[in-house]
């Protein structure tokens, strides 16, 4: 198999795709120094949340790793290392035997992520890093995997990330542990891997006992360590006589001397050993340990909270981008979520890749990156904070032309595409998707704009925003009118793939205009093709900006480049 290059790889990438079909088609052999996934686990829901099926799971396992497609290059999955990989193939056999029956969501999801990790394998350099988020229900069946992968010597950490305070549900019934963590297994591609060794503070009580000295000219915090040399003569240390005590010491005399000199020497009383005065203040810290307990999780106020369910806070992803990768090397995410990682990784000057299988996430993320650069321009509408986010970042995947909206909203492949065309409407017009449907129908999405009410104070009204992607009849106008009213809204926006028809127009016309005392008069509906979202040209409406309360729901920033809020 044939891997493409992108013609911007060097520039930072973003995926609108099934991270599968990138890593197969679009990321070359042994290119990513730094591999971070935290796919879905959660265990109070099925693990094939991916793609639904295990039995098709199953199905499509045995037809991609069958013997064949170790001989075959013409097969998806690029085979370099047949041994390698058949411990995969042996490992997955295992688990279906094991799962099939009792969990098969659970194995549907194994074969998920084996076919996932075999690619991450291939395009892992040789002194690369790959750490796998995952939570403790699944984490002995992924290590297994990991092994088989990436090899059992190459196992590096277990992880325990204590994810939440402690809490008990005893009073509700709960007659075991409190779940409190989640595990990261970190393994290297080869046996020699990029490190930077972190460093964490001491602990207080640690402090106190082994620190418990304060000088008392600078006020700094210090211990009294050894000066004596160990093994003596036959270790060559020196022997002679330090503020009347002879001892053979670590340093020799002219050093010795210097440290006197500058008060490093202490002799707590006559005749006591002197010791070498360490302040607290010129030690690193601990070197980073596998138990990880010192950063919390996103709190419900915290200034980076951006209301996605599975958000991680930035200090976990800056610990492990700085361990072991360096500025300019390049990090990838295929499950990047909310866009911590890609974050992260643009702001510690690192090369990045991020994948997304939903619209939600990847907008989410271009908004987060669009966020960050119109802060540094100090102007939310700052045209040079886009113009560097288009020089800088490529995306892949969201329509650029009305041929691609097309290919978007004619996929086939089931109810998540046709509900991605909605979302990727929706969203570009700055508005939040209505997932709810069946009572609620005609409404794909909504959004705020200000007002003055009755007693002339701020206020805001809702609108609705509905999408079609084929042949639009008169009748879907009437129909949305209703809609508006039934919800009480005050205006709607039509979105249609095609033209819409004179006599959608001449209904339009026929209704009453909607008087606000911000912008003035609007029609009822206020009609948006396709092709004017993919051109900028956007309705002016006095939107008010979504909220990070509002991303609760769907959205997490601001939107100042999709409105007119000043119209």
């Amino acid at each position: 198999m044939v891997v493409s290059t992108p013609p911007d790889a060097v520039k930072n990438r973003l995926y609108y795709a099934d991270n599968l079909d990138i890593l197969r088609d679009h990321i070359q052999d042994a290119s990513v120094d730094l591999i971070y996934l935290d796919p879905p686990f959660n265990s109070k829901r099925n693990y094939n949340v991916i793609y639904d099926g295990a039995t098709a799971q199953a199905e499509a396992f045995k037809d991609t790793w069958s013997l064949k497609s170790w001989q075959d290059e013409r097969q998806l999955i690029f085979i370099d290392e047949p041994q390698r990989y058949r411990s995969v193939h042996n490992v997955i056999e295992a688990f279906e035997k094991l799962l099939i029956n009792s969990t098969p969501s659970l194995f549907g999801y194994l074969v998920t992520m084996a076919i996932r990790l075999v690619e991450l394998h291939r395009v892992l350099k040789t002194t690369g890093s790959i750490y796998l988020h995952c939570d403790p229900t699944a984490s002995h069946y992924l290590k297994l995997l990991m092994d088989s992968v990436f090899g059992a010597e190459n196992f590096r950490t277990e992880i325990v990330w204590k994810r939440s305070s402690a809490h008990s549900d005893a009073k509700q019934g709960r007659e075991q542990h409190g779940r409190i963590h989640d595990v990261i297994l970190f393994f290297s591609r080869g046996p020699d891997w990029r490190w930077n060794q972190i460093y964490t503070p001491y602990d207080d009580s640690y402090v106190d006992q082994s620190y418990k000295y304060v000088d008392t000219e600078n006020g700094r915090r210090y211990r009294l360590d050894n000066l004596t040399g160990p093994g003596g003569a036959s270790k060559g240390n020196p022997k002679y006589e330090v503020m009347g005590v002879t001892r053979y010491w670590r340093y020799r005399k002219d050093k010795m001397n210097e440290l006197i000199a500058q008060g490093r020497i202490v002799q707590t009383k006559p005749d006591a050993v002197p010791a070498y005065k360490r302040y607290l203040d010129e030690m690193p810290g601990v070197p980073l340990q596998d138990i990880w307990d010192d950063i919390p999780p996103i709190g419900a106020r915290a200034s980076e909270r951006l209301g996605y369910p599975t958000q991680k806070p930035e200090a976990l992803l800056e610990r492990i981008i700085a361990a072991s990768s360096n500025e300019g090397d390049t990090v990838l995410d295929p499950f990047c979520g909310c866009g911590t990682t890609v974050a992260v990784a643009q702001r510690l000057k690192r090369k990045w890749i991020g994948i997304d299988i939903t619209f939600l996430a990847v907008d989410l993320i271009r908004q987060r990156l669009l966020d960050h650069y119109y802060r540094n321009t100090q102007s939310l509408n700052e045209p040079a904070a886009k113009a560097q986010f288009d020089r800088e970042i490529t995306m892949f995947g969201i329509p650029q032309d009305i041929e691609g909206a097309r290919q978007l909203a004619q996929k086939t492949t089931g109810d998540r595409v046709r509900k991605e065309f909605e979302k990727w409407a929706v969203f570009s017009i700055g508005g939040v998707y209505s997932e709810v449907k069946g009572s609620d129908a005609g409404v794909d999405g909504y959004f705020y704009l200000n007002e003055v009410g009755a007693d002339n104070k701020p206020t805001r009204v809702k609108g609705l925003i509905q999408v079609k992607s084929g042949h639009v009849q008169v009748s879907r106008i009437r129909d949305f009118a209703h809609v508006i009213d039934r919800e009480q809204a005050v205006l709607g926006v039509f979105i249609t793939l095609d033209p819409p028809t004179r006599n959608m127009v001449e209904e339009i016309e026929k209704m009453p205009k909607v008087s606000l005392k911000i912008g003035g008069k609007y029609a009822k509906i206020i009609l948006v093709e396709v092709q004017d979202l993919l051109d900028g040209k956007l309705p002016k409406l006095p939107v008010q900006r979504a909220t990070k309360r509002a991303a609760r729901v769907s959205r997490a920033v601001e939107q100042g480049d999709l409105f007119d809020d000043k119209a």
